[in-house]
């Protein structure tokens, strides 16, 4: 095989050895670019049971992110692996190379990928490096410890023994023991503990490496290694474990392998449905081909083993990468899924040919060292040390990367220069993952890097889309925000910021504090405003009083303390009192404190989803309590909608958690706080964890029944099983020419709606696609129309176009995505949309007819006296004057974007600055005049927005400034130390990006429940 083509790494300027990594391409050819865009930041578990963190852009394939962890550890033969996560079924599944990672991981905060061992060679001898020896002995030891790789006792012992070997060294008894009594690597191990000490006698004087490959010889001999069991059913209805090796599909029954199908003897594998297929070719005593069935739990299980057996083929059995499918031109029959990568012939001619360097590493677990180790110094013994010693990196890919907070944006100064920019140096500090606990290989480096090898540009303008709509005026434009003659102060603060604390940990601590004010303020919304506004009207249930309220009182109760107990340690860190103020410089022991009293209301937190479903319920069946909570979201105090403050505990949660993440990240394990910070983040970990199912569910069933009220002539848009992907404007070809209207991509379903003209500014539902059997396709070229899809369903098809390339390519992969969702159901999807006009005409027939119902609002079921005023600064308005989309992806990285405290504004040609209490929610800042305020003076949406730094020609002589723009409206914000003002940028950013950076976001996997 020809010889690879390397681009040049920020390790390789740096002078650290050269790296191969796992690269497919042939002679001549060049990497895919890397995706640009907002970086996501994934958690990878490794071998050595040590966490890394890696960023990588969102819409980047599953291979960007094995690549990176492969180069990470500089491993050559990283084909034999793969990345494996639990889905939103909770099924495991491999993480597709091809796929864009943010459509396979729903939550990447949430879930831990792990690195694992992928194919087995049937000869260990196969494998010529010995890290990757190592890192299968590493697999096999957990196989081991898990009870996936069954064995008796003597080989079980046998196995250990050299595992003992590697990690301690030649034979001591006592020692052995000591470490045997510690380390547990099997179940039931005590009983074998004799026979181990035995056995690990006779292994004096050999290296790891030589023990490593020992393990494997014997490894390599039992039935079980490498076999993952997946279970079904004969035709009979028997229960067995299919499985899948090198040699081929295996048959078990428990853990005994009862048949065996070698791949040449497969001519065919399918499934359908939860039927697995195996065809075999004719026997030579018959003329027939016999097909053998298997059922196995779901589609989704059947599926993803047929994939792992595909995958399985061509790795074993083919000579090179297979060629991917052409794709159809209109209709799409079976899966599109191939395999990626390298074969295993293709890893065995690179290596032979020596188109690599040998790579150096360290074994974690030993306690002596390899030939090859890197390490100078003795390994520490001392478990709790190396704890605490343990270092993460996260790897940043693709331009754009760096954040214009990462950057300087002091005056007079040059800008940070990436670890990526040649001719820059690392720095010293170590890097914590977010997680801040075990979570570094001792054999990775430390570097966070631009892959492309510099400083990513911090002025990118975001230009939003202009409205086709010009006349009227858009409810988007605040008057407090365009009010020149409001009151201003200049610089009174100054000094006194100046005395205040400059460590980052001060101002991570402060954030807990300004934002826990808000929440506890979210919370009154609920425990006074609304259950007061409840008292004094008879509209809701007492069974439904009880459910929302006493669930929510002890939180607020608890968090009041909680807010005071932070505000005090504040004052004592600025030196407010005449306490020792080193001893106070620290927030983790009072997070941690109070983390874990949060424990003690986890029931409460568990009511909040059944209170947020027994209220839709409840005004679903009573038009009193509709009309009551209507009222109650018009007023002033009621900022958001109703449910969304059901949802605040739950959001807060993960707020903690990111806070508890920075401040591990930042502290060293030295320092007195770090402690405390870990602990108290397993602790909030635990619990995110637990409700992590409930939120996803709940969120997306909120998004639903707030879509619901924006939306006319649609009786049951809420219904189990439907899921909200994207929402946005599009303009629509029919007679009269390109004409704006809203559309919403459900799972199963896509409305065209246009906007209502009547007071409550709702859109009425024009027309349904079905998913099931669309097809989709780029139409520029036909009809002459920039950035146009055509949308053919059974019965109809529509022409839209979008109003750039981004938005199309935004559009076309939901809506592709979508449909495969929807295929999956193997039927049609039922007439949910019981008032929406008949999709039984001809396209031209449908356009027209759209067009003579266009103004047509008496249509609907739903009557004009039931339409009541409704807020026209809603999620749906904002994209519909803004021109532009929002998905699920967004909102739900909205939710996690939140931030609140004081800003100075200051106006394009005004002087003064203006301080205000500034809080981002919901793609949107809210501007109070102070903190103690119950409602909000002013409203500013983001999306559309473009998010910079001003340039010296806007003479803006002050630091930490960032600016907002959109058209003739421009906004400068002032913060008060470079951690707030990097924030800031970042939270803005999560906003202003989802509708004007291409290749950010896309919808996450499906979250059926």
């Amino acid at each position: 095989m020809g010889e690879i083509e390397q681009r040049p790494t920020p390790g390789s300027r740096l002078g650290a050895p050269e790296n191969s990594g796992i690269s497919t391409l042939e002679r001549g050819q060049k990497p895919p670019p890397t995706p640009s865009g907002k970086l996501v930041s994934i958690k990878i578990q490794m071998l050595d049971d040590t966490q890394e963190a890696f960023e990588v852009p969102q819409r980047a394939p599953g291979k960007v992110l094995l690549d990176a962890v492969c180069n990470h550890l500089n491993l050559v033969e990283g084909d034999y692996f793969g990345l494996e996560f639990p889905d939103h079924k909770k099924i495991t599944v491999w993480l597709d190379l091809l796929k864009p990672i943010v459509k396979q991981i729903r939550r990447p905060k949430h879930v831990v990928v792990k690195f694992v061992v992928k194919f087995f060679p049937p000869d260990h001898t196969q494998l010529q490096e010995e890290l990757t020896r190592y890192l299968f002995a590493l697999q096999v030891k957990q196989d081991l410890a898990q009870g996936r790789l069954t064995c008796n006792d003597t080989s079980a012992a046998l196995l250990i023994s050299h595992i003992v070997q590697s990690e301690i060294g030649d034979f001591d008894e006592a020692l052995d023991r000591e470490h045997l009594a510690k380390n547990k690597y099997i179940p039931q191990q005590d009983a074998l503990e004799d026979k181990i000490v035995e056995f690990h006698h006779n292994h004096i004087g050999q290296t790891p490496a030589e023990s490593d490959f020992q393990l494997l010889e014997i490894a390599r001999r039992l039935e079980m290694y490498g076999i993952r069991l997946h279970p079904a059913k004969d035709r009979e209805g028997t229960k067995i474990n299919l499985a899948v090796a090198n040699t081929g599909i295996l048959v078990f029954q428990g853990f005994t392998k009862i048949n065996a199908f070698n791949w040449a003897k497969v001519r065919k594998l399918s499934f359908k449905r939860k039927r697995f297929l195996i065809k075999l070719r004719p026997d030579a005593n018959s003329a027939y081909q016999d097909t053998l069935e298997f059922l196995m739990a779901s589609r989704d299980f059947c599926k993803s083993f047929w994939k792992i057996c595909v995958e399985h083929h061509a790795f074993f059995r083919l000579f090179e990468e297979p060629k991917p499918k052409p794709k159809p031109v209109l209709f799409s029959r079976g899966s599109s899924f191939r395999f990626s990568g390298r074969t295993q012939k293709q890893v065995l001619d690179y290596v032979k040919e020596g188109g690599h360097k040998k790579v150096q590493f360290e074994r974690k677990h030993s306690k002596i060292h390899s030939i090859r180790s890197l390490a100078s110094q003795p390994t520490e013994l001392n478990s709790e040390v190396l704890e605490q010693s343990q270092q993460s990196t996260s790897l940043t890919f693709g331009e754009g990367a760096e954040s214009p907070g990462g950057q300087s944006c002091r005056r007079g100064k040059e800008p940070k220069v990436s670890a990526g920019e040649p001719g820059s140096h690392p720095s010293p500090a170590p890097r914590r993952s977010p997680a801040g606990s075990l979570t570094g290989s001792p054999h990775l480096s430390e570097l966070s890097v631009n892959s492309q090898g510099g400083v990513a540009p911090a002025n990118v303008t975001l230009s939003p889309n202009l409205s086709p709509d010009t006349k009227q005026a858009s409810p988007l434009i605040s008057p407090l925000l365009n009010d020149q003659a409001c009151p201003r102060t200049d610089d009174e603060d100054e000094g006194r910021r100046k005395r205040f604390p400059t460590d980052k940990a001060y101002f991570i601590a402060k954030e807990v504090s300004t934002t826990e004010r808000t929440y506890l303020k979210d919370l009154e919304v609920i425990t006074s405003w609304f259950q007061s506004t409840v008292s004094k009207e008879d509209a809701m249930p007492e069974a439904l009083k009880s459910l929302i309220f006493p669930n929510f009182e002890p939180l607020h109760k608890f968090h009041t303390n909680f807010l005071k107990e932070i505000e005090q340690r504040l004052a004592l860190w600025e030196g407010r009192s005449n306490a020792q103020i080193r001893d106070y410089q620290r927030i983790g022991d009072v997070m941690l404190k109070n983390i874990q009293g949060m424990k003690h209301l986890a029931a409460h937190l568990w009511k909040h989803s059944e209170a947020l479903e027994a209220l839709e319920n409840g005004i679903k069946s009573s038009r009193r309590l509709e009309n009551f909570c209507r009222d109650f979201e018009l007023q002033k105090v009621c900022y958001l909608p109703l449910n969304t403050f059901l949802l605040r505990p739950l959001h807060r949660l993960m707020h903690y958690k990111q806070v508890l993440e920075r401040l591990c990240k930042h502290h060293p394990p030295s320092h007195a706080d770090f402690r405390d910070c870990r602990a108290a983040l397993a602790e909030i970990t635990e619990m995110v964890a637990q409700l992590h199912g409930t939120m996803i569910k709940m969120e997306n069933f909120q998004k639903l029944h707030e879509l619901k009220k924006d939306l006319i002539g649609i009786d049951n848009l809420v219904v189990p099983g439907r899921e909200f992907i994207r929402l946005g404007s599009l303009s629509k070809l029919s007679g009269k020419g390109l004409q704006q209207r809203m559309f919403f991509l459900f799972n199963d379903v896509l409305l065209y709606t246009s906007r209502g003209l009547t007071a409550s500014n709702q859109f009425k539902v024009h027309g349904q696609l079905p998913l099931y059997g669309m097809t989709i396709e780029e139409s520029e070229d036909e009809w002459g129309v920039p950035h146009c899809l055509t949308l053919r369903g059974q019965r109809q098809s529509i022409i839209v176009a979008a109003s750039s390339r981004s938005e199309m390519e935004k559009w076309v992969e939901d809506i592709q995505m979508a449909i495969d969702l929807a295929e999956k159901s193997s039927s049609p999807a039922p007439e949910f949309l019981a008032s929406s006009p008949p999709d039984n005409k001809s396209p031209d027939e449908a356009t027209a007819a759209d067009q003579e119902s266009e103004d047509d609002l008496s249509a609907s079921r739903t009557s004009l006296e039931r339409q009541a005023p409704h807020r026209g600064n809603t999620m749906v308005h904002v994209c519909w004057h803004r021109n532009t989309s929002v998905s699920m992806v967004d909102f739900s990285i909205a939710v996690e974007n939140q931030l609140s405290g004081n800003l100075l504004r200051k106006f394009k040609n005004s002087n003064g600055w203006q301080k205000l209490w500034v809080v981002f929610t919901n793609f949107c800042l809210f501007f109070y005049k102070s903190h103690q305020d119950n409602h909000p003076l002013a409203s500013l949406p983001l999306l559309g927005y473009s998010l910079t730094i001003p340039s010296e020609s806007e003479n803006i002589q002050k630091d930490y400034v960032f600016k907002l723009h959109f058209k003739s409206h421009v906004y400068y914000f002032r913060a008060e130390s470079e951690y707030t003002f990097e924030r800031w940028m970042e939270v803005i950013r999560s906003a202003t990006s989802s509708a004007s950076r291409p290749h950010v976001l896309s919808h996450k996997e499906s979250l059926v429940y």
